[in-house]
């Protein structure tokens, strides 16, 4: 790749000619303010505030969308710049909700404000007479929050979802001043095709799209004396919290996220990496009875409601091929309210279900009709990451203090394999590993199956079991879902069984996960999940003590009647 020389601040700089000069600014920490660029998404240079100052040029350029050329001279910061910035700012400023006491995103969360803040930009009376709430605050979707009094027109939702997802629910509306980003024909989100991915809601800069927020429903629980709060934490949510309270991406903080909840009155921490353990236990007999018996094949995994939204919207020829199981979070919602209530004889209907999850779509799986057991929710309240971790600092507790807490008895104890659920190709190794074992009665004791594992949009494995070829794939993001759906019905493909994520890399960029991040990121995250299950003592779902003694005590045989009554769904 050939190599440029350019002047950047009056410092000379070697770089690619393949680079913009925003991606040379970052990558020698020269800061350039922006609100609609990603680094994983297309730019279009709609916001403005990237632009630098070319010699010898008149106007101002985008750095974003302006490749690096040999010899260019580049100013970031001339008053020429510093004035276009400002002017920008006090634009968006100007025609802006003054509700940022009371806005979802908090401070340090939302760009725009951040940027009014390094460039000294406050609203005056002339401009504060410019402000129209003319526009709508949609709340019709279970998921997510819509409020285009606060769209900047940055693009990027548009952008994630309809590049990103495929799916693409955004458009452009109006022209000129009057420019939105809206769903066709003005719809409220719950009855377009919007899968809850919440996307959307991590590339907002701003407020105009946020989760539906369910803090203040567990207070109210946990303040009443007759409710018995119990809370679940996803896998994911264990590598991805402490971001928020300055810790590197992939750290594990299980000890002390148990310990947070308790300070914040939760009365039993449970781990949904032991409802994983199960899943697999579940899923994995059921991938075994379809090869055995002749069924539905290829067998889809069902622990994204994004990815069963997607097909229930888009595919609905591939409703059978998804395996029956219910996704952990409702697994132990149900176990909570069955198995845990009869062992502390406690009313079912006076415990109270939290799931701290790393994703939005799961508010809208945790409400839907089916997912209830003799018309008691599994599910009473999901809180993303981010929920969680404002909560925290709302009560000011001091999360890098916090001295290690174990989960509780019961339903606490999980293998590493039920942990990797939190990213893409997880749920496939850890099936992987007790189907292999359970077909082969434990010859084939393989623990490592590299092939599943990484950022590839689609990842393919063959594998020799018990005399039998089994084809597998791993998909992450709906997009790439979709090429590999249309390879399966075309026939140009075949598999027995695939593992579906309806995010990209998996639970750990989730709708609900810390919002500052990007591919890069997430690969940290991987690599501190997978650093975990080398370390840990047991691997195999099928090898953790508290699966065997929950199937003997009370579900009986994996894949039976009252298994089925309670952990698998429609």
């Amino acid at each position: 790749m050939e190599t440029i020389k350019l002047t950047i601040n009056q410092k000379e700089i070697t770089a690619s000619q393949e680079e913009s000069i925003l991606e040379i600014c970052q990558k020698h920490q020269i800061s350039i303010p922006t609100l609609c660029h990603h680094p994983d998404l297309r730019n279009e240079g709609n916001c403005r505030l990237c632009v630098v100052e070319v010699a010898g040029e008149e106007n101002l350029t985008a750095s974003c969308n302006r490749k690096a050329c040999d010899g260019m001279v580049v100013e970031t910061e001339s008053e020429k710049v510093i004035d276009s910035r400002r002017a920008t700012l006090e634009l968006l400023i100007a025609n802006h909700p003054n509700d940022c006491l009371t806005c979802d995103r908090t401070s340090g969360e939302c760009q725009l404000q951040d940027l009014c803040y390094q460039y000294d930009i406050s609203r005056g009376e002339q401009l504060l007479k410019t402000i129209e709430q003319k526009k709508t605050l949609d709340l019709s979707s279970p998921s997510i929050e819509r409020d285009l009094n606060k769209c900047i027109v940055c693009g990027k939702c548009l952008r994630v979802c309809g590049e990103t997802q495929d799916i693409g629910i955004y458009h452009y509306q109006e022209r000129g001043f009057d420019t939105l980003v809206s769903t066709k024909e003005n719809q409220p989100l719950a009855e377009t095709k919007c899968i809850n991915c919440g996307q959307c809601v991590k590339v907002c800069p701003v407020g105009a799209l946020v989760e539906k927020q369910e803090i203040r429903k567990v207070m109210q629980a946990i303040a009443d004396p007759e409710v018995h709060v119990v809370v679940q934490t996803a896998p994911a949510v264990k590598h991805t919290l402490g971001e928020s309270f300055g810790m590197k991406p992939g750290t594990d903080i299980s000890g002390k996220l148990n310990a947070a909840l308790k300070k914040l009155g939760v009365n039993q921490v449970f781990s949904t990496d032991f409802a994983a353990d199960v899943t697999i236990m579940e899923e994995g007999t059921e991938f075994i009875q379809r090869v055995k018996n002749g069924g539905k094949l290829p067998m889809f995994t069902s622990c994204s409601p994004g990815w069963i939204r997607y097909v229930e919207t888009e595919y609905p020829q591939f409703t059978e091929n998804l395996s029956t199981c219910k996704s952990p979070q409702q697994m132990m919602g149900a176990l909570s309210k069955s198995y845990y209530a009869s062992l502390k004889g406690i009313d079912p209907k006076k415990i109270f279900m939290v799931s701290v999850m790393p994703c939005t779509a799961k508010k809208y799986e945790a409400q839907r009709d089916e997912m209830a057991v003799e018309g008691i929710q599994d599910v009473d309240a999901v809180l993303t990451t981010r929920e969680l971790a404002r909560w925290i600092k709302l009560e000011k507790i001091a999360f890098k203090k916090l001295k290690d807490t174990p989960y509780d008895d019961f339903l606490g104890e999980h293998t590493s394999a039920g942990r990797l659920f939190g990213t893409t190709g997880g749920v496939m190794e850890a099936a992987l590993r007790t189907v292999a074992w359970t077909l082969t009665e434990g010859a084939f004791d393989r623990l490592d199956y590299e092939a599943v594992r990484g950022l590839e949009n689609v990842k393919e494995a063959s594998l020799e079991i018990a005399g039998m070829e089994v084809r597998v794939a791993v998909v992450h993001g709906t997009a790439a879902a979709k090429k590999l759906l249309q390879k399966i019905e075309s026939g140009e493909k075949n598999y027995h069984f695939v593992e579906v994520m309806g995010c990209p890399g998996g639970c750990i960029n989730g709708g609900g996960a810390p919002l500052k991040d990007s591919m890069e990121i997430v690969e940290k995250r991987m690599k501190g999940m997978y650093q975990m299950d080398k370390e840990a003592a047991i691997r195999r779902s099928h090898e953790n003590p508290l699966i065997m003694e929950i199937y003997h005590n009370y579900l009986g045989e994996p894949g039976g009647h009252k298994a089925h009554e309670l952990l698998h769904t429609h």
